[in-house]
């Protein structure tokens, strides 16, 4: 049986491209709390199936395939460039192939525009119709308007008409980036890619008998199978040496290991091989948010993989830069920062880079030394004593502590949190300078 969370999921993927959606509606149809419909709302928004805008509210989006993943959806342009909708606001869901800067003759630019582009243009309020017409969006640069006719034919045509108060080139350079991120996922390899599904993957059951152990480890020739309940939901694993470690037990439910280690199918391959090898195991099950059984990886698997791995191109954009930017202060707690790792911060298996996190750290003393009025600081040196793999995507918190305060210097414990685990510790010497 499904939970309540799963079946909003549902609810949402089988809603049509560009309808609009609400807590208040989803909690409605489906009899949950707002909390519920909140929570499995936002959860859609991070698989891609919903977008969230500004005075527009939340819309059903095209769930994009892995290999169109550099393309962006009207929708994410406006959150991109801070815009607004003009008209055409059915057509937000739609992608776009293509932008074309409008610096040019009308007659020229004519040949640039297609269905499915986006045109980006100051106030040539021409040119704007002469884009709808051609089946083109348009975004409009400088914070201009756009004419009452364009913005019917917009809402006919279902073709967004955005502006931004941002300038041309400003406007490109983000879509670029935008654009660019999504290319950084596409090449980071997920365990999603990979895995065994779950129509083919070998389970038991706590009630089975240790006989059936042994019948499909005849028929498969494998050493280890996960244990799942009826409802799907994983509670074990078991392996042949934990039935020649038990061999007066007859039930599957008290031979197996509980509890058994498990990835999620948005970890990369990397993170999950680095796990196996830590925790010295052949076979990792792989399972949903809820804890049901998605399929399973063998080390085999990871290692395949890993080999046929190519490397990410550099990237164009200073880490300290990107790093400043993602940083944003806890409210009530001055001392603690949290930041998501974006795809810059990552190496090239999709994990927060050791570069990355040096920076992380020596901002972060920085930022603590500054509000106990102690002026600007450069770090001496940086210690990092235990470090985790930390995934494209999560959620860090750092928080870092005095331990000990000169005229000079000052000594810093500095500790990285994801998903209530440390993922990092480190101490750190920075130097004072003179005021």
């Amino acid at each position: 049986m499904s939970t309540k969370h799963e079946q909003i999921l549902r609810y949402i993927e089988s809603l049509a491209v560009g309808e609009k959606i609400s807590v208040r509606q989803v909690a409605k149809v489906l009899e949950v709390s707002d909390g519920t419909a909140y929570r499995a709302i936002k959860e859609a928004e991070n698989q891609k199936l919903v977008n969230t805008i500004e005075r527009v509210g939340t819309i059903r989006i095209e769930k994009k395939k892995k290999e169109n993943i550099e393309r962006l959806t009207f929708a994410e342009v406006i959150n991109i460039v801070d815009g607004v909708v003009l008209g055409g606001r059915d057509g937000l869901h739609k992608t776009l192939t293509k932008f074309v800067i409008g610096a040019m003759q009308l007659d020229d630019m004519i040949r640039y525009i297609d269905a499915g582009s986006l045109l980006i243009v100051g106030n040539r309020l021409k040119a704007h119709e002469i884009a709808i017409k051609a089946g083109a969006a348009v975004l409009v640069t400088g914070g201009f308007d756009a004419t009452d006719e364009v913005k019917q034919l917009a809402d006919e045509m279902n073709l967004p008409v955005i502006s931004t108060s941002y300038d041309t080139f400003t406007v490109a350079t983000m879509l670029n980036r935008a654009i660019y991120d999504q290319l950084i996922e596409k090449e980071i390899l997920l365990v999603e890619d990979i895995l065994t599904p779950l129509a083919r993957t070998v389970t038991l059951s706590p009630e089975d008998s240790v006989d059936q152990f042994y019948e499909v480890n005849h028929q498969t020739s494998h050493s280890a199978y996960p244990v799942v309940k009826s409802d799907g939901t994983l509670v074990g694993i078991i392996t042949s040496r934990d039935v020649v470690s038990n061999p007066d037990v007859n039930t599957v439910g008290k031979v197996m290991t509980p509890g058994p280690i498990t990835v999620n199918g948005k970890m990369s391959v990397a993170s999950a091989g680095h796990s196996m090898i830590w925790e010295g195991i052949d076979l990792m099950p792989v399972v949903n948010d809820a804890g049901v059984l998605e399929g399973i990886i063998s080390r085999q698997d990871v290692l395949k993989a890993l080999q046929m791995t190519q490397r990410q191109p550099q990237q164009g954009e200073t880490i300290d830069d990107i790093v400043k930017n993602q940083m944003k202060a806890i409210a009530n707690s001055p001392e603690k920062i949290e930041f998501a790792v974006v795809p810059q911060m990552t190496n090239q298996f999709g994990s927060l880079s050791y570069g990355a996190m040096l920076t992380i750290l020596t901002e972060a003393g920085s930022r603590t030394i500054k509000l106990q009025k102690r002026g600007e600081s450069m770090p001496e040196n940086v210690t990092i004593y235990f470090i985790k793999q930390v995934q494209l995507g999560a959620s860090v918190t750092v928080e870092t502590k005095i331990i000990h305060m000169s005229r000079r210097s000052i000594k810093l414990e500095v500790e990285l949190t994801s998903n209530d685990g440390i993922v990092a510790k480190a101490m750190g010497t920075f130097q004072l300078f003179e005021k």
